[in-house]
């Protein structure tokens, strides 16, 4: 963007949309990988990212799904370096939500994890997680159900409990 057009120029509202529309998907998905912390982190690098490549991202379909992959990269290296890949403690649960919830959803595989934690945590759809995730709703709709059938495992929880 130019620095010209001063930040009430039409580019810069329409990232400010952009933002706005974007940011807390975004946050909700990368939160999910990562937890809080990191999560947050990731975040603002992939839209650090898009700002700085603004002409590129605001003729793109999914710039969930593409920002998605950008936080991932932007902080690959400091996962390596402190080890974290995703820190349940750091999440704040609900006073319903069964206290052991958060090292389950930790012993699940990455995509399980993403997966469950956005259909059912933030409501998102099958084709929405499908998009940013780069595979198939049918892809999504196995791993919700792998993630469903171990949580329950793990926190001893019948499916027709409600749960």
């Amino acid at each position: 963007m130019d620095d010209d057009e001063g930040s009430d120029g039409p580019e810069a509202t329409a990232f400010e949309d952009f933002f706005a529309r974007v940011e807390p998907r975004l946050r909700a998905a990368l939160t999910s990988l990562y937890g809080a912390d990191m999560g947050r982190e990731a975040t603002a690098e992939a839209l650090a990212w898009s700002y700085e490549h603004w002409d590129r991202m605001r003729s793109m379909e999914h710039p969930i799904a593409y920002l998605y992959r950008v936080g991932q990269t932007r902080t690959r290296r400091l996962r390596r370096r402190t080890g974290i890949t995703f820190a349940p403690e750091l999440a704040v649960p609900a006073p319903e939500v069964d206290p052991r919830l958060g090292g389950a959803l930790a012993e699940l595989p990455e995509r399980q994890r993403v997966a469950v934690m956005l259909v059912y945590g933030n409501d998102w759809s099958h084709g929405e997680v499908a998009a940013l995730m780069g595979i198939t709703t049918s892809t999504v709709a196995t791993h919700v159900a792998r993630a469903l059938e171990h949580l329950r495992r793990s926190l001893e929880v019948a499916a027709d409990d409600g749960a």
